[in-house]
């Protein structure tokens, strides 16, 4: 990887990968494989996004459902712990070596992408970028955008909440966002002393807001060390965790994909399950199931902080914690090592300097806090208005059209209740990939905004799409703006109805679509418009459901399309 890159590029096939995590390592590879010429830009020092050398820390874990985070060209170590589980630190090194193995010279580091506009002549693409180690600002040129930035960047803080309100009062103790908890993590250790002889009651306190992983890890992180930690949140994220590790063939097969409505019920199975009376009985039987295994597994009382999760059939943030472990979240906070109070919210900073007041107005000693307050969307920064509205990438309130669309799944029947804002929620990005407005130029795409529970899978197969759609392959899409608007509508009528209180935990730059543990559905659905085998795992009318689903399916996708494009060619 050589910071030292051309400044410009005019060339035709020219590409800019915008982010160099997981979805724009694979992009970029994917294309370069294709023929284009591709400059991957990112503000980060190394690889990795997310995962990045200077993000992670110490313990450090991936929660995903359905497995290691990796590329079908390369293949991920194994973990050697004995609990099998990839550290923060594998996935980085993962990444940096995938990134020395296919993608030398391609990646320029360091480089803010300050504005991203059309070009004058209103084709191709001028990206404005600022050299974070001179402050030297340049104006690129390129004929395609790929933006693969996701939404864990942009920390979003109450304002009640940030350092700015810390301050106004004279808090004493460090307070940031957990995005720069491997940064601050000095200062917090330092700021909180251990836990000492007088016992917890005297200790020194942490408190971190909020009940997703972030909130989860940090926490383990600090109780770990010694520290007394308090965890403050509403509702908290489900998690599957069992005595002994789930089987692979209900882990990463299509079992829990298809005990999860899909938009279209492609087979017998799924329709039995999604719109017969009995059929929704055992989905919902399924997700309790896990629910009460998870609970029972960590020895969670009946009356525990623990139990106050959002419900696993309507949520789009469960964790994997696999067989629960002593030093990990839910084993401490279960034996009292970490301390939870819920449901509450942190509404402001004593006067004191050392504390911080809830909603109720209940008062907590704190000497640090931990915002675990989500993201915003990353898009925002890089886009001036006229741009997003011309693309469309804004999220906007339904079209009058798209009310007819509804689904009578017996499995959808008593929802939980929408949040009033969330009923404004519509997305116009095709699948996910491109924006509708914007279909027809095929100049422009986004992978890794569509929230997965397989993210390495679904982006490897995106960036074949996206590479295809580049290409000018034949491919099974909406041949207008219009009719590509009302697709997207459709899936946005969708995701509304499917994850009614799900919407406000998402922000455009991670949410173009959601296909949870759809994940194998879309996939599928991608394939067939690049006219390519789908289904691939196998397996006959009775097993096909439990078959482990392997990246060595799509690792011929390059040459199958190639094949394809010949064919096209010679017709």
């Amino acid at each position: 990887m050589d910071p030292k890159l051309p400044s410009s590029t005019a060339h035709g096939g020219s590409v800019a990968v915008i982010g160099a995590g997981p979805a724009g390592l694979i992009t970029a590879h994917t294309l370069v494989q294709d023929g284009f010429e591709v400059q991957i830009l990112t503000r980060d020092k190394t690889v990795g996004g997310v995962w990045r050398e200077g993000r992670v820390y110490p313990d450090l874990q991936i929660n995903s459902v359905n497995g290691e985070l990796s590329f079908s060209s390369l293949e991920m170590p194994q973990p050697d712990t004995v609990w099998g589980r990839l550290t923060g630190s594998d996935l980085n090194a993962y990444m940096e070596a995938f990134a020395a193995a296919y993608l030398h010279e391609k990646i320029r580091l360091e480089t803010e992408v300050v504005r991203i506009q059309r070009g004058a002549s209103g084709s191709g693409w001028l990206v404005d970028v600022e050299d974070k180690r001179t402050g030297e600002s340049d104006s690129l040129s390129f004929a395609r955008i790929v933006l693969c930035t996701g939404g864990c960047n942009t920390p979003t803080v109450p304002d009640s909440l940030s350092p700015a309100a810390a301050e106004s009062v004279g808090f004493k103790g460090p307070v940031f966002h957990s995005k720069y908890f491997r940064s601050r993590l000095d200062d917090v250790l330092d700021a909180v002393k251990p836990i000492g002889p007088e016992g917890r009651e005297a200790a020194d306190s942490v408190i971190v807001v909020g009940g997703g992983k972030s909130a989860q890890d940090v926490a383990a992180y600090l109780a770990n060390e010694g520290r007394k930690v308090t965890v403050v949140y509403d509702t908290m994220d489900c998690f599957l965790a069992s005595p002994r590790p789930l089987p692979d063939f209900i882990r990463k097969s299509r079992v829990l994909s298809i005990m999860t409505p899909h938009i279209n019920l492609r087979t017998y199975l799924e329709r039995f399950l999604h719109t017969t009376w009995i059929g929704a009985k055992i989905v919902h039987a399924f997700w309790d199931f896990l629910a009460g295994s998870a609970f029972s597994a960590i020895g969670a009382a009946e009356d525990s902080p623990l139990r106050r999760i959002h419900s696993p059939f309507w949520s789009i943030r469960i964790s994997d914690e696999g067989v629960p472990r002593p030093n990990r979240f839910h084993m401490l906070a279960s034996s009292g090592k970490i301390d939870l109070v819920a449901p509450a919210r942190v509404a402001s900073y004593g006067h004191d300097g050392q504390s911080v007041v809830l909603h109720d107005g209940r008062v907590l000693r704190a000497n640090a806090v931990i915002l675990a307050t989500g993201y915003s969307s990353s898009w925002d920064s890089i886009f001036d208005t006229q741009t997003t509205v011309k693309l469309g990438l804004k999220r906007h309130a339904p079209t009058l059209n798209a009310e007819k669309y509804h689904w009578d799944y017996r499995s959808l029947s008593n929802p939980p209740p929408a949040h009033r804002d969330g009923a404004q929620w519509a997305s116009s990005i095709y699948r996910g990939l491109v924006p509708a407005k914007n279909i027809a130029k095929r100049d422009f795409a986004i992978n890794g905004a569509v929230i997965s529970t397989n993210h390495g899978m679904l982006c490897e197969v995106s960036a074949h799409w996206i590479s295809s759609y580049f290409l000018g392959d034949q491919l099974r899409i909406p041949a207008t703006p219009e009719d590509a608007f009302e697709a997207a509508e459709r899936q946005a009528a969708w995701i509304r109805q499917r994850y009614p209180n799900m919407l406000l935990w998402t922000n455009e730059s991670y949410s173009s679509s959601i296909e949870f543990c759809t994940w194998p559905q879309a996939v599928d659905e991608l394939l067939e418009e690049m006219d390519l085998p789908s289904m691939r795992s196998g397996g006959n009318w009775l097993t096909w459901p439990f078959k482990v689903v392997d990246l060595k399916e799509i690792a011929t996708l390059k040459e199958e399309r190639d094949a394809k494009r010949g064919q096209a060619q010679r017709m």
